[in-house]
């Protein structure tokens, strides 16, 4: 399986970012945070201080599963101004790599990209309107075989799990998210 990469910036939303990559690990992906400062050290939008597993700099994103980026405000603006993940999130999306963003980050991070362009999406209640080539829709979640957009912190325990329905299949997400307590109506993560 190839590595997923998370992408940290100071003002991340810390519920979104660490629940993926909490989730994505009990499942058995290989999952990497990835600072885009000049420091491990990333402070979340609440004060919570992570250190990241490496900064963009050393990051290999060539051959990558998931491309994933939290929201949380500064974070989503300080991610979208990265020039470098700008680069790789518009080569990834290109060669059909999987792209997965909550909150903010739909909006301020992909759009302006054009990543969302005639996609179905969602994001934070208040953003879409900065999507005009999107098709925003007011949802929890919206999942496609190469996008996945959530609308914020509620829902980061159903959008990890639908990383993992998409990459391991639906068994293995119902598996995880029973072992964390978590039983929806519907098991329904993917698609």
């Amino acid at each position: 399986m190839k590595r997923s990469l998370l992408f940290l910036a100071d003002g991340f939303e810390e519920i979104e970012a660490l629940t993926v990559v909490d989730v994505m690990r009990r499942a058995g992906m290989d999952v990497k945070t990835v600072s885009i400062k000049d420091s491990h050290k990333v402070i979340g939008a609440h004060g919570i201080t992570v250190e990241a597993d490496m900064l963009i700099a050393e990051a290999d994103m060539e051959n990558v599963e998931w491309m994933i980026t939290p929201g949380g405000m500064p974070g989503s603006t300080h991610l979208s101004n990265c020039e470098t993940l700008s680069r790789a999130l518009r080569k990834h999306h290109s060669a059909g790599g999987k792209i997965a963003a909550i909150c903010a980050a739909p909006a301020v991070v992909l759009y302006p990209l054009g990543i969302l362009d005639g996609k179905e999406a969602t994001c934070y209640p208040g953003f879409e309107s900065e999507c005009k080539n999107a098709v925003m829709r007011d949802a929890s979640i919206i999942t496609s075989e190469e996008l996945i957009t959530a609308n914020g912190p509620a829902t980061a325990l159903r959008f990890a799990l639908a990383i993992v329905a998409n990459s391991m299949g639906e068994g293995i997400a119902q598996e995880v998210g029973s072992g964390m307590l978590h039983y929806p109506r519907t098991m329904n993560f993917y698609f």
